[in-house]
């Protein structure tokens, strides 16, 4: 059993040297406390899965010391595993109204609602537990209702800024609270952590305000229908959407269901303004003028199912992409999303719709704070030490840079891996052990029970295909009964490969007759010397190694 008892503590489960499944531990002593638990989407490799998730072995090892899971903002990548961990931890869960109101839709869909401690908090609340005391701070990102939080302990303050942005003219009119952060940093710093994610982009982001007459500016050009996808959580971008959509005279349908529950839940906690009336249903715009219509719908991250790529197939039932109507994508493709955003915008081109994408044409900006942003928020906390997270490595690193240049020294600049230790003392800082960390996988109803095995198994199959072979021989004599059956997936199309059908089968009947085994006996390694034979013979004709599964049936 890990545990970590004396001194402070900080480490992370998720979200180092990664994009998404952000998971972070601070610990004073026995008091653990998480900060977010988010989900990652799986990459082209990880074959059948729908979700990525944290490894929290240590947090059920030390379950009797977990006081809180606090949530800085609503994100998938901050959320998204929040059902997951609640259903093996069940913790209070702390969370502004907006998030809460997110998270409350994921535990309905899971049966948790009723059996979760949830608490609002805001940028004034200030909990106390022991020896710890936590407060918050306003940040500005591309959700409403972030938080930055400090936890002051004995030993020293750390301070987790959560995802942030300086933008000083935000659509909601709440810009970040640069004099709380000035007095968090004035009186004492131990240790910063802070998101890295465009630590690599110099300069600062354009306010997202600016983002508001692009969109407008592209209503009023479209001579039809005008299609927006965005972020459904990007409740800032929805409300231009919604704003463009006034100005301009178009009713607006919502297509997605994540966009109908964000849209729902800000609308209810007045974080999204609609006039009366103007959201309409799919089937009441098919009696419309086209100009008088606008569609807001998910899937602007290419996802397969999504309600953008049913549009660029031709495959949705609520709306259609003529040609001359207009396409907008209110985003930039998160890595590794590049090709399938890729293939829906060529889909779409295809369709002879005007489509607007990219930064570059003013539609998107983004949440997370660049290089001077970054080095301003250093300015502000005048950390002793400096822990960058939430980034692939090369964004710590020049994080790291940042960091330096504004004054911390480089021996106190930790860049980390999941489950690496920093320790505190009130006089050093060490990262000598490690906890465990890693990445549990969610493939339907299961979680954790798809490994490394059967995800070989499932890129064999996707890759060389399969071979059934059926034998049925004597339980007396073991000899073959019936001539074997060779069932090809994947691998030959059965037609027009009968030569090496054939030869599959000459070389069954031939280690059948060999088999040495006592008749009845031990039909396990009759199927071991089938498949090697088997396998032997299709590697020397094709030079590839299908998933071969031997079936011997004794009568």
């Amino acid at each position: 059993m890990q545990t970590i008892e004396k001194g402070l503590s900080i480490f992370a489960l998720g979200g180092i040297n990664e994009i998404g499944k952000n998971m972070y531990v601070v610990q004073y002593e026995k008091d653990i406390f998480v900060i977010d638990c988010g989900s990652k989407f799986p990459d082209e490799s990880l074959l059948g899965i729908d979700l990525i998730i944290q490894d929290i072995s240590y947090l059920q090892e030390n379950k009797d010391n977990v006081r809180a899971l606090i949530i800085t903002h609503g994100h998938e990548d901050h959320i998204g595993g929040i059902p997951y961990f609640l259903k093996q931890l069940n913790l209070p869960v702390y969370a502004t109204d907006l998030t809460l109101g997110l998270i409350e839709i994921k535990l309905k869909e899971h049966g948790l609602l009723r059996a979760t401690e949830m608490h609002l908090i805001d940028d004034a609340s200030n909990l106390s537990f022991g020896s710890v005391n936590i407060t918050f701070f306003r940040t500005n990102h591309s959700i409403p209702d972030c938080v930055g939080v400090v936890f002051d302990t004995p030993i020293g303050r750390v301070v987790h800024t959560g995802d942030f942005k300086f933008d000083l003219t935000p659509v909601n009119n709440e810009p970040p609270d640069i004099h709380k952060m000035a007095k968090i940093g004035e009186a004492g710093v131990l240790v910063l952590l802070s998101e890295s994610t465009n630590a690599e982009r110099p300069g600062f982001n354009p306010s997202e305000m600016a983002v508001g007459s692009h969109i407008e500016d592209a209503f009023r050009k479209a001579h039809q229908k005008v299609f927006i996808s965005t972020f459904a959580s990007n409740v800032h971008r929805v409300q231009q959407v919604v704003d463009a959509a006034e100005k301009t005279g178009r009713n607006l349908v919502l297509l997605g269901r994540s966009m109908l529950n964000v849209v729902k839940v800000a609308s209810e906690l007045g974080h999204l303004e609609i006039p009366d009336g103007m959201i309409i249903e799919p089937y009441q715009m098919k009696r419309m003028d086209p100009r008088n219509v606008a569609i807001l719908c998910t899937g602007s991250q290419g996802e397969p199912l999504a309600a953008l790529a049913r549009l660029a197939s031709s495959n949705s039932r609520h709306a259609e992409v003529h040609p001359g109507d207009t396409v907008i994508l209110a985003s930039s493709p998160i890595p590794g999303n590049e090709t399938n955003v890729s293939r829906i915008i060529d889909q779409l081109f295809m369709l002879k719709a005007n489509v607007i994408y990219g930064s570059e044409e003013g539609m998107h900006v983004s949440g997370h704070a660049r290089q001077e942003e970054l080095k301003l928020m250093l300015t502000l906390m005048k950390p002793k030490y400096f822990i960058p997270i939430h980034g692939e490595y090369r964004m710590l690193y020049k994080h790291r840079q940042l960091a330096e240049s504004v004054g911390v020294e480089r021996e106190n600049i930790f860049i980390v891996k999941n489950g690496d230790v920093v320790d505190f003392d009130g006089e050093s800082a060490r990262q000598t052990r490690k906890v465990k960390a890693g990445r549990v996988f969610v493939d339907g109803l299961g979680v954790g029970d798809v490994g490394n095995v059967v995800l070989r198994d499932r890129r064999l199959l996707s890759e060389e295909g399969m071979l059934v072979i059926l034998v049925t021989v004597s339980k007396e004599t073991g000899r073959l009964l019936s001539e074997p059956d060779t069932i090809s997936r994947g691998f030959v199309y059965k037609p027009d490969a009968k030569e090496l059908i054939d030869e599959v089968n000459d070389t069954v009947r031939l280690a059948v007759d060999n088999f040495k085994g006592s008749p009845g006996s031990d039909g396990t390694v009759m199927r071991q010397q089938i498949k090697k034979s088997v396998e032997t013979l299709l590697f020397e004709r094709t030079k590839r190694r299908p998933m071969i599964l031997v079936y011997v049936i004794e009568i």
